[in-house]
């Protein structure tokens, strides 16, 4: 018991020196955690990997669509203003080592004969996981990377290795995920990782490396994306026709919101979650973010609101004057998902009593207007949010498949019917009809190297069913419309400055004014223009924050991420990624 105790320690220790020591790679100290000690039952085993979990995204997940297109924030980062630094250490770049030189370690000495062939087989397919979820993320980050296959010792040779191709580095991460694929339990647990969770991830890679490879044609390897896709289509395929997992169902008007509020994971659609609850005293601060004036104000932006399709199934751009329609109106009949996401009115919190007012917008907290509701539970939970966070949900697995299908031209109504149509089932929207579908002008606005209205439409699904879990980002950068992320983020349209009324009941509630009135009006909320806050067309239009920063993003540049300063000094055989080298340094 002493040993398994001073393990978890060194275990803990080693995450906390993993964020501030910018040393290659991190090791724990092997004279105490003796393989030969150690690695020798089945709960040595579970004991070992359970510390991987820590590796997987947590908090972060409904704030990283804050650098994407999704979301405008008071305090826009680096990353959106395409004001990016070329870091000095690893830590801050992103080129930290430790969680692999862990999996490693494992990988070289949890092979017993001690211990049975199944439990070995097991845990050996989730060590493969984690490894392949690392170099998944190494290289959407970095693109090349060093592939370690072992633990490697200071002054080993090895460290010093210049960065391996993507192309080894995706073949490597497939057979990782194989294995993991073929050997992991398929129990259901979604706090933990089972065989399925391998097959999304398989799908999910393939996915992104099939469509990077396909639109970043200066790769040179655009031959080898069709086989990627049909990989990434093959794993959804299986999963779709022999998994145990489903789409939540209930009410089209409230399943949506109440799958992502409900401090229980859906055990049917939540394949991998991190979880939190006050049983183990662990919570996350979405409900705070997204209802307080203290946590960046983070609106959702009008490219987003306007994907939601209308009722009838036609695209909202199809009304007369769509992008001058105010709020009330423009949130009338559309896609259910759209209520499910962003306050409208007669919105109420989760478990509120029916007898209580409903919640406008509030501007002090989105300062967009549209104000996101997702992942926000019980008033009575206050800042407090103990709701699980999805990492992997059948939902994105029927978009993967969808996604890859469109890509190799074989989108068929069957295809889509087992896929993209489950999901607009479920909120009672008008199905994909694939000979029916036309192209959207304002979604084709946003991709301007795609002309298949059908791949139009399953970008479109995808970003309404997955905002705010994070996928934004690197699907814009896969798809190479970065260029998006310089693009102004609008708001909701005023047309003027005043009063008005948010949810028709004929009181106002919001005024956009230049200055504050000296007799406010009860109950009006004032949205102050100034240098950081102004309308489009100055007198009227659509909310701008930021309105003075000129964004960038560089094609040549910015879709992938630079190499650490003292990693390349340390490391003479790395070279930094394309036009980093005189960009300026932290």
């Amino acid at each position: 018991m002493k040993k398994i105790q001073k393990f978890i320690l060194l275990l803990v220790g080693s995450v906390v020196l993993a964020s501030c020591d910018s040393n290659f790679l991190e090791r724990y100290p092997q004279s105490e955690i003796s393989p030969q000690v150690f690695f020798n039952s089945e709960s040595d085993l579970e004991l070992y990997t359970n510390s991987f979990y820590t590796y997987l995204p947590g908090n972060n997940i409904p704030t990283d669509d804050f650098s994407s297109d999704n979301v405008n924030v008071s305090g826009l980062d680096e990353l959106v203003a395409g004001l990016r630094r070329v870091p000095s250490d690893a830590a801050s770049a992103g080129w930290t080592w430790t969680p692999l030189y862990n999996i490693n370690y494992f990988l070289e000495h949890y092979d017993k004969p001690s211990i049975s062939e199944e439990a070995r087989s097991h845990y050996g397919g989730i060590a493969r996981f984690f490894r392949a979820y690392f170099y998944f993320e190494k290289v959407k980050r970095f693109g090349d990377v060093p592939w370690y296959g072992r633990s490697l010792n200071v002054g080993d040779p090895e460290l010093f290795k210049a960065r391996d191709s993507r192309t080894l580095i995706i073949d490597s991460i497939k057979a990782d995920l194989n294995f993991a694929i073929n050997n992991i339990r398929s129990a259901k647990t979604p706090g933990r990782i089972n065989n399925w969770a391998a097959l999304a991830l398989k799908s999910r890679v393939c996915l992104f490396e099939g469509t990077f490879r396909k639109y970043h044609t200066n790769l040179g390897l655009q031959s080898s994306a069709d086989a990627l896709l049909q990989e990434a289509a093959n794993a959804a395929d299986l999963f779709i026709r022999t998994s145990p997992y489903k789409l939540a169902q209930g009410n089209p008007n409230t399943v949506y919101l109440n799958l992502f509020a409900s401090e229980t994971p859906n055990s049917d659609e939540y394949i991998l979650t991190r979880l939190y609850g006050l049983d183990v005293n662990m919570s996350h601060p979405t409900n705070d973010i997204f209802t307080s004036a203290t946590r960046g104000n983070p609106g959702l932006t009008k490219s987003l609101i306007d994907s939601y399709l209308l009722t009838n199934g036609k695209p909202f751009s199809s009304l007369p004057n769509y992008d001058e329609l105010p709020f009330w109106e423009e949130v009338k009949n559309r896609d259910p998902r759209l209520a499910q996401t962003i306050r409208t009115p007669g919105y109420r919190r989760i478990d509120a009593p029916a007898s209580s007012a409903p919640l406008k917008p509030d501007y002090a907290n989105a300062l967009t207007g549209y104000q996101n509701i997702k992942f926000v539970s019980s008033v009575d939970r206050g800042t407090a949010s103990y709701t699980p966070l999805p990492i992997f949900r059948y939902a994105e697995v029927l978009l993967n498949y969808a996604e890859a299908m469109a890509e190799l031209g074989k989108l068929t109504q069957p295809e889509a019917n087992k896929s993209i149509n489950f999901l607009r089932d479920r909120v009672g929207m008008p199905r994909l009809i694939v000979d029916a579908v036309i192209t959207d002008p304002q979604i084709a606005d946003l991709y301007n190297n795609v002309s298949n209205p059908l791949i139009l439409e399953v970008r479109r699904e995808r970003r309404i069913e997955l905002a705010m879990e994070g996928f934004r980002y690197y699907d814009l950068m896969r798809w190479k419309q970065g260029r998006l992320l310089e693009k102004t983020f609008y708001g909701a349209y005023f047309p003027g400055k005043g009063t008005f009324d948010l949810d028709g009941d004929g009181t106002d509630d919001i005024g956009i004014v230049d200055t504050r009135p000296s007799s406010p009006v009860s109950g009006v909320q004032y949205f102050i223009l100034g240098s950081d806050r102004a309308l489009s067309e100055g007198n009227k239009g659509n909310i701008i924050v930021h309105p003075n920063i000129v964004k960038k993003f560089v094609e040549e540049k910015d879709y992938l991420y630079p190499l650490p300063i003292n990693e390349l000094l340390l490391n003479n055989q790395l070279d930094q990624n394309p036009e980093w080298d005189d960009v300026e340094r932290d």
